[in-house]
C-alpha cells in the first residue's frame, strides 16, 4: 500500500505557473505508476498527467501537452508537475493517485491523495 501528500496549489493569474508536488510513502515508490488528475466543479474526475516510475515515460492529454511537466525525484519519492501558461479551465481539485498497472480509466488508480486546489482567475 502506498501513501501520497500533494502540496503546491493555490491561487494564480492567467498565464502564470504552478508547480504541485505529490510525496509518496509506506512502498517500494519505482515500483508504481503515478497520475495527476484534477476535478473542477460539477464536472467528472480526469486524467492530467502521469508517469511511469521504472523509467520515466511521461504521459499527458491533449489540453495539457506543450504546458505541463511531469518529473520524478526518486530519493525524494516525490512527483512534479509543472504548470505553465494556466488557464481559468485548469482550476479544480488536483489529486496524484498510484498504482501498479498504468491506465487512463480513473477507477484503475487504488491509491489517492487528499488534493490540492489550483485556482486560476484574474
Amino acid at each position: 500500500q502506498v501513501q501520497l501528500v500533494e502540496s503546491g496549489g493555490g491561487l494564480v493569474q492567467p498565464g502564470g505557473s504552478l508547480r504541485l508536488s505529490c510525496t509518496a510513502s509506506g512502498a517500494i515508490f519505482e515500483r508504481y505508476n503515478i497520475g495527476w488528475f484534477r476535478q473542477a466543479p460539477g464536472k467528472e474526475r480526469e486524467g492530467v498527467s502521469a508517469i511511469r516510475l521504472n523509467d520515466g515515460t511521461p504521459y499527458y492529454t491533449d489540453s495539457t501537452r506543450g504546458r505541463f511537466t511531469i518529473s520524478v525525484d526518486n530519493a525524494k519519492k516525490t512527483v512534479y508537475l509543472q504548470m505553465n501558461s494556466l488557464k481559468p479551465e485548469d482550476t479544480g481539485l488536483y489529486s496524484c493517485a498510484a498504482s501498479l498497472y498504468y491506465s487512463v480509466k480513473v477507477s484503475d488508480w487504488p491509491y489517492w491523495g487528499q488534493g490540492t486546489q489550483v485556482t486560476v482567475s484574474s
